[in-house]
């Protein structure tokens, strides 16, 4: 068992910090809304810091999970950071969904102190966290990542090390870029299904037992199809993601036409004040064409 400290308590982060709890560790919490730390630390036990310098005092791992580059910037860097508290030997594990760029950043000047860094943004939602079911993506040195890997199983069905540090968030930028393309293409089967009078669960049931299934269509068919998304992972948040990926395929100068094209699909949908939506409300353009209710 391991003294650990959990950064970012959201919709991800509060039950990922739980399961390490429940798995034995010693776990200190920090959240930028005290309260919510305080809830957690109440609900099972474990402490809370006001600071991350503070709840990093002595943890052999640290993990964070918060909103993009500046937040993590925000918990890690500055008097009140977690580096100014981490000791030599100590490993940070992030699971923001960051660019490559702020993780090598960060990753190096974590070396500078002795610190190691692994990379490791997460798949599977909301569900997945709360579950314990996740998918993690890691980057970082290989004795980093086989010493943070028992521990971050925790809240895990399976974690891949991918390479060097910003590896994991390479990957979880085609993981995205994979789920905008799925998306897309589900709502348009959909909504063509339902024009056609066809009854578009049963078509979805019977789709993704073939070729075309997918865990979007296996998972999100039935709430696309009765106007529901207020649940899983919000479209403000892929954007981000996906502008992440972007970014990133420009200055390889790789295209990613699709991803470009669903990523304006996903600001329309903002428009129509769904930024909150899960990603699945992209059929919600359809209606929205159509002169269907939203």
């Amino acid at each position: 068992m391991a003294k650990l400290a959990f950064l970012g308590l959201g919709v991800m982060g509060y039950p990922m910090a739980g399961h390490l709890r429940n798995a034995g560790h010693e776990v200190t919490v920090y959240n930028r809304t005290t309260a919510k730390a305080e809830a957690w630390a109440a609900e099972h036990g474990g402490d809370f810091a006001e600071t991350p310098r503070e709840a990093v005092s002595e943890a052999e791992f640290v993990m964070s999970c918060v909103g993009n580059d500046e937040d993590l910037r925000a918990v890690v860097l500055g008097a009140a950071g977690a580096l100014a508290g981490m000791a030599p030997g100590s490993v940070f594990v992030d699971h923001t969904t960051v660019s490559a760029t702020v993780t090598r950043e960060l990753a190096a000047q974590a070396a500078e102190q002795g610190v190691g860094w692994v990379d490791a943004p997460v798949s599977g939602g909301q569900a997945g966290a709360e579950n314990g079911q996740l998918a993690i993506m890691c980057g970082g040195e290989e004795t980093h990542f086989a010493a943070a890997e028992p521990v971050i199983d925790a809240y895990a069905k399976a974690i891949v090390h991918f390479g060097d540090i910003g590896a994991g968030q390479l990957t979880k930028m085609i993981n995205q870029v994979c789920i905008a393309g799925a998306i897309q293409s589900i709502s348009e089967g959909l909504f063509f299904a339902m024009q056609a009078g066809l009854d578009a669960k049963k078509v979805a049931d019977l789709v993704s037992q073939g070729a075309g299934g997918s865990w979007q269509l296996a998972n999100r068919a039935g709430t696309m199809v009765d106007n529901e998304f207020d649940h899983g992972f919000a479209v403000d948040w892929m954007r981000k993601d996906l502008g992440i990926a972007l970014a990133q395929g420009k200055e390889m100068g790789v295209s990613l036409p699709v991803t470009a094209l669903v990523d304006q699909f996903y600001a329309e949908v903002q428009q129509l004040g769904g930024g909150r939506w899960d990603t699945s409300s992209l059929i919600q353009r359809f209606r929205k064409m159509h002169g269907q209710d939203i």
